[in-house]
Formats: structure tokens, C-alpha cells, sequence
């Protein structure tokens, strides 16, 4: 039924999507609650205090979701929507061989990112089983397609990725999801310690690859998308925590291009269990 459900979300016009995505969203910001605070709180924390900038951020929230089912099942006729000005990145990370790893955070339409990035070579990336067993078989539909293979969160996928990257491949992953207690280290985020995955900075400094952060910005009116490329300097420190704070003050720098669109109400600067204290 939800694949059903996908299937006739996919065929309705990418502007009228976004468009009822941008409304549901503003409806769901609207009822007070824990979504609305921590969204408030998060864009505040980073300097962003107006309230009419937290209604434009979960309107942009809503057209993520309603327009992911058109992503996952329209590759094709979404990727025509979909172009970058600064290619140029990626080819010449190309062009040294060493592999790429891809950082993509919460921002503009992440699903969208790795299927873009595949006109470039293959491209392995990271996924989490749903939480709910329905939504397996319009996982399985979205990860089905040439260039792109998925491999799960665990130490199954990590010998994979570092496989890719060996091979002068490309890997993709999330670097501000919140990781498990002693997978992490603390690092600064928009001015506040925010528990920071040391996973990616692991993988660079093991591999040597060239690691590039990436988003796909929502253009407006149903236009598309635009990919942003920022390739960090190198060489890169060795030390974790240093490394993270470098990965997240470059996801910083890529999210104030076009700030209204990232995932402000992600409980990005949760405690997980048995992490250490916050500094």
C-alpha cells in the first residue's frame, strides 16, 4: 500500500509536490511542541532568530519529505532538473586517483546528492533499515539503481567503504548524524559542542582519499535542484577531534550558503548514552 502510495506521489508535478510538501510543513510548525522548539532553538543557536526564518525552514522540511517518493522512483526525470556550476571540484579530485569520500549533511535534498554524483563513477553509500518493516520494500525500490550501492551502518558497510575508496572509488555518508556513546568525539558546531562522528575522519586519514562535503540546494518554483560541492584542505590533522571540528565547521560554511534548508529540527546536539560529558 505505501508503495502504492510513493508510486501516485511520484507522478504529481515537481512544483505542485513541493509546493503541498511547503504547506503540510508550515501546518506541522504551526502546533506547538517539542518539533517547533527544537527547530526554533537550533536556527537560534546558529544566528538565525527571526521567526518568519523557522517558517521558511520547516516549509523547506515539508517539500523534502513530500518530494523524496519523485527522487526514489523518478531518478531519471529528477536528474534532468539537477545541475552543478562547480563540477570542476569532483574532476579534479578525480584526476588523482585516490578515491573520494563524499560528506552529505541534512541539507536541501540529500536524496537527490549521490544519484547526481554518479555520472561521475560508482558511488557506495551508507542507510539504516527503516524503523518501520513497510517502508522495506520502497527502500529496496530506492536504493535499486546502476552506480549507486547501499551497504548498512555496521562494520560490514565500513570494510566496504574503505573496499571503494582502496579501489579509487567513491563513497557517500551523513556527517551530522548523531553517533552512538564512544563512536563519537565532541566537537564545536554552530558555537556549541555538538557529539560529532569520528567514522568519516577515520576513513580520510586511512585511505588518503580527497573528501568533499556536497548538498543539493531546492531551487524555487519546482526548478530543480543545484549541487554545491566544498573540498576540505589538505593535509588533513590525524588527531579526531581536530578532524571533526574541521568537518563540522565546513558543514557550517556549506549551510550558510542557503541556510533555510537545512534539517534545523534534528536533534543535532543530543547526550547519546555512555557518551562522555559534554566540555
Amino acid at each position: 500500500m505505501l508503495l502504492a502510495i510513493f508510486r501516485l506521489l511520484a507522478r504529481i508535478p515537481l512544483p505542485a509536490l513541493q509546493a503541498v510538501g511547503k504547506a503540510m510543513g508550515l501546518l506541522v510548525y504551526a502546533w506547538p511542541g517539542r518539533y517547533r522548539r527544537r527547530l526554533q532553538g537550533n536556527a537560534r543557536q546558529a544566528g538565525y532568530v527571526d521567526p518568519a526564518f523557522a517558517r521558511r525552514a520547516a516549509a523547506q522540511t515539508g517539500a523534502m519529505i513530500l518530494e523524496t517518493p519523485k527522487v526514489w522512483l523518478r531518478t531519471t526525470q529528477c536528474l534532468r532538473k539537477t545541475h552543478s556550476d562547480d563540477d570542476a571540484v569532483v574532476h579534479t579530485a578525480l584526476a588523482e586517483g585516490r578515491g573520494i569520500l563524499y560528506l552529505t549533511p541534512h541539507l536541501g535534498c540529500f536524496e537527490i546528492t549521490a544519484r547526481y554524483l554518479i555520472q561521475h563513477g560508482p558511488i557506495t553509500v551508507m542507510y539504516r533499515p527503516p524503523r518501520q518493516a513497510a517502508f522495506e520494500p520502497i527502500m529496496e525500490q530506492a536504493r535499486n539503481m546502476s552506480g549507486l550501492r547501499a551497504v548498512p551502518a555496521n562494520l560490514q558497510g565500513v570494510r566496504e567503504f574503505v573496499r571503494a575508496l582502496r579501489r579509487g572509488e567513491a563513497v557517500g555518508m551523513l556527517p551530522d548524524q548523531v553517533p552512538g556513546g564512544g563512536e563519537g568525539v565532541w566537537a564545536p558546531f554552530f558555537d556549541k559542542y555538538a557529539y560529532t562522528m569520528t567514522l568519516a575522519g577515520k576513513l580520510a586519514v586511512q585511505t588518503g582519499v580527497a573528501v568533499i562535503l556536497t548538498a543539493g540546494e531546492r531551487l524555487p518554483n519546482g526548478q530543480g535542484w543545484k549541487i554545491h560541492y566544498l573540498r576540505l584542505p589538505e593535509p588533513l590533522p590525524r588527531q579526531p577531534e581536530e578532524l571533526a571540528t574541521i568537518i563540522n565547521g565546513a558543514m557550517e560554511t556549506l549551510i550558510r550558503r542557503f541556510p533555510e534548508q537545512y534539517l534545523w529540527s534534528y536533534n543535532r546536539y543530543k547526550v547519546p548514552d555512555e557518551a562522555p560529558p559534554r566540555p
